[in-house]
């Protein structure tokens, strides 16, 4: 009696909770993970999906107007998305522009070619150029006080026909456009210049002297981290003779966003 209550116990209750089980599990992983990931519906005539991030990818599959997809991650132009039948692939981020919310608006997606202050406040890169007829290689970092207003330290070291320096500056750059991605700026700063000049036969002693320099220059935002910068400068040094020394600069070069 005890082995026939046993059968029915099982019959009636662990083998339906198993069965309830075994069909979760065989639910589509879009249903299972749909309170994780963002889902938008495609509003263009199709969307493509990709192998991998990249064009160099070939498209194996394509999803209609009107399907929902869920964004499993981004990886900077590229989203990683599935659909209702469980592909998975990779889509790029205009044709993702063309998606929609629940709501019905457009997904908001950032441009990730351009700078993300909130996350690289800091800047440092290197440059080489010309300053006064000389070779001129420099290192900065700079800090964003705000999206337009930062303020950059640089050391520089020239290598001219008749004498070497090397500068100190600290100055504040003022960006006109930051939204641009080719964005144009306005500097100004001061510095210190230590100058060693050439000869053959008496060594002339070093001078230090105070200086004062503005500038425009362009930044180019190659990617959110990277970007091309080039400057052309204007600077006064203050000597101790009766006239003061004008020069001019230009350099070019490449930094990135810390």
């Amino acid at each position: 009696m005890r082995k026939f209550l046993k059968l029915v116990f099982v019959a009636l209750v662990v083998l339906p909770s198993l069965a309830i089980a075994a069909d979760k599990d065989n639910r589509r992983r879009f249903d299972r993970d749909a309170s994780k990931y963002v889902q938008v519906s495609v509003a263009d005539a199709y969307l493509e999906l990709h192998v991998g991030p990249g064009r160099r990818y070939p498209v194996f599959h394509v999803i209609g107007r009107g399907e929902t997809i869920q964004i499993l991650f981004r990886r900077t132009e590229w989203f990683k998305v599935r659909d209702e039948r469980d592909h998975e692939g990779w889509a790029r981020r205009v044709d993702m522009q063309e998606t929609l919310l629940a709501s019905g608006e457009r997904l908001p997606l950032e441009r990730l070619d351009h700078r993300d202050l909130a996350t690289y406040p800091w800047e440092a890169g290197g440059q080489t150029g010309n300053f006064g007829g000389g070779n001129v290689n420099s290192l900065y970092v700079s800090y964003s006080l705000s999206t337009n207003l930062s303020a950059e330290l640089a050391a520089e070291h020239t290598i001219g026909h008749n004498a070497d320096s090397e500068m100190l500056t600290l100055g504040l750059a003022h960006a006109l456009r930051p939204d641009w991605r080719i964005s144009p700026f306005l500097d100004l700063g001061t510095g210190l210049v230590r100058v060693q000049p050439k000869t053959t036969i008496v060594a002339p002693p070093q001078t230090h002297e105070t200086l004062g320099y503005y500038g425009v220059g362009v930044k180019w935002y190659l990617t959110q981290r990277f970007l091309f910068r080039a400057d052309y400068r204007s600077y006064v040094i203050f000597t101790k003779r009766d006239q003061n020394e004008d020069r001019n600069e230009w350099k070019a070069g490449f930094a990135f966003f810390f």
